[in-house]
């Protein structure tokens, strides 16, 4: 009889009592064998033990929840392999069926040839070992990453906690700088207390000083009661604001006097409120050239960095791809129909190869759409849609910056998004999900108007009869909800 180390642990998992002879013969060859006999005691077992090898018995008297219920554990622990024993006649049963080959390596049938059991037990054990180690706990969303760029992050994010200064993070989209500003908060003394983000791009302008600093009952149209802004709700924590650099000048004169004087003023009030809150902004835009342009407060600049960072590109992070695509697939991995165990190494071979424009992003975005695409066991680079460009071919591009690209990109789908609402602004800004007044301002920005698509100018609602850009505060303003949420997290 084959014989192994006892340091071999193994889950046996049946729904109720059933022969111990087969758990003996398991014993006997050194395994730790551990006998469950509901899922909840399992599910406990392997998430607080390194357990290598699952065993299911299945007698045929197993409810069908029961068998659903035990897919559904099977999946979710995807560092354990599985080995079935089955009686014969359940091989007759379509979803027994499919059980076995979704999600076990090996099935054994009654009764079971103990050589040739111990044999297959010994072959699950051996590919359990080869399966990544590194894999991200799921639902801890902290920094990951073992390159020198990710350390270097980590070890300035440590440093930067310790201190309640303004802090800037600077990077392209998609590189989590988000992330970065709640690593920091954790980090720091003021974990405990709130952390508010807010995306600055995604306010109405004609709401954003409301949003930020909060409002008396009766200070405009439809403020029915008082609210709390998000500077005020982030008192004694830190409030984040993403996207810094598209915030309107009158509302940087704001940020600027709440940053030098600790306090804010109300919309419709008179007093003054102490404001104790550690602020970290964030912007893909090069903020020194907008402040020579005149986009952006030189003043404001300065008072925001105090301290910086700036978060890699993805493709700075070279080493970080794989472990950060085996978390994003343990994360998602229950969108998918069948249990998928990894990456062919051509897929990691492309990822590693692509140039990432969108970052850690579009790398989630991108396993989420395989895992959706992968009819196999392993995702492939056709499941992930990605070119596999060489970098040689790559370089053979004109380089171009990201805010030429991302610029081009928001003309065109502002374009494409009016033609298909004929020149209907309401329309057209349902279309790319974000509010008409964030729509007139991007409009204006690239030089746009509404009658360049509509088929009657005068029929098209927020434009005028000469077709440029109008954007009425009043009429904004009167959209304002009687009775605004208190979410401190504000994104699309």
């Amino acid at each position: 009889m084959v014989t192994f180390q006892n340091d071999r642990r193994l889950v046996c998992l049946h729904h109720h009592a059933s022969d111990c002879s087969l758990v003996r013969v398991v014993e006997a060859a050194g395994w730790q064998v551990h006998s469950i006999h509901d899922l909840a005691g399992a599910r406990a077992l392997i998430k607080g033990k390194e357990i290598d090898i699952g065993l299911v018995l299945l007698s045929g008297a197993e409810p069908e929840d029961w068998l659903r219920q035990s897919e559904d554990l099977l999946s979710r622990f995807s560092g354990t392999e599985w080995v079935a024993v089955v009686s014969v006649e359940l091989l007759d049963c379509p979803m027994t069926r499919d059980f076995l080959a979704a999600h076990f390596l090996d099935f054994h049938t009654l009764p079971v040839d103990p050589d040739r059991f111990l044999h297959s037990l010994g072959h699950a054990y051996g590919m359990a070992t080869l399966l990544p180690t590194t894999r991200p706990a799921i639902g801890k969303e902290r920094i990951i990453g073992s390159s020198e760029s990710s350390r270097l992050l980590i070890n300035e994010l440590d440093k930067v906690a310790r201190v309640n200064a303004p802090l800037l993070i600077t990077g392209e989209s998609g590189t989590g700088k988000e992330l970065a500003a709640r690593e920091v908060h954790i980090r720091s003394d003021l974990h405990e207390a709130p952390f508010v983000a807010v995306n600055c791009v995604e306010l109405p302008p004609s709401l954003i000083h409301a949003e930020l600093f909060g409002y008396e009952k009766g200070a405009f149209t439809g403020a029915n009661r008082r609210k709390i802004g998000y500077l005020e709700q982030a008192c004694g924590g830190t409030i984040f604001l993403d996207e810094i650099g598209d915030l309107p000048i009158d509302l940087q004169i704001l940020l600027l006097r709440f940053l030098e004087q600790k306090s804010i003023r109300r919309v419709g009030g008179v007093d003054d409120i102490p404001v104790d809150a550690r602020v970290i902004a964030a912007t893909h835009v090069n903020l020194p050239m907008a402040a020579q342009e005149g986009r952006f407060r030189e003043d404001l600049f300065h008072r925001l960095n105090v301290l910086h960072i700036h978060t890699p590109a993805l493709r700075e992070r070279n080493e970080d791809i794989e472990q950060l695509a085996l978390h994003f697939l343990d994360k998602f991995s229950h969108e998918s129909s069948i249990e998928v165990r990894g990456f062919t190494r051509s897929a990691l071979d492309a990822m590693r190869r692509y140039f990432w424009p969108g970052n850690i992003r579009e790398l989630m975005n991108r396993i989420r759409r395989a895992l959706v695409m992968c009819s196999g066991r392993l995702i492939t680079v056709a499941d992930l849609g990605i070119q596999d460009k060489t970098p040689a071919a790559r370089d053979l591009l004109p380089p171009r910056s990201l805010e030429v690209v991302r610029a081009e990109a928001e003309r065109t789908a502002i374009s494409e998004a009016l033609e298909h609402a004929n020149g209907h602004a309401n329309q057209a800004a349902e279309l790319l999900e974000i509010s008409r007044a964030s729509l007139y301002r991007l409009m204006e920005k690239h030089g746009l108007r509404i009658a360049d698509w509509a088929a009657n100018p005068a029929n098209c609602q927020g434009s005028d009869p000469g077709g440029s850009v109008s954007g009425s505060s009043e009429n904004d303003e009167t959209q304002l909800s009687p009775d605004p949420s208190p979410a401190l997290r504000l994104r699309h």
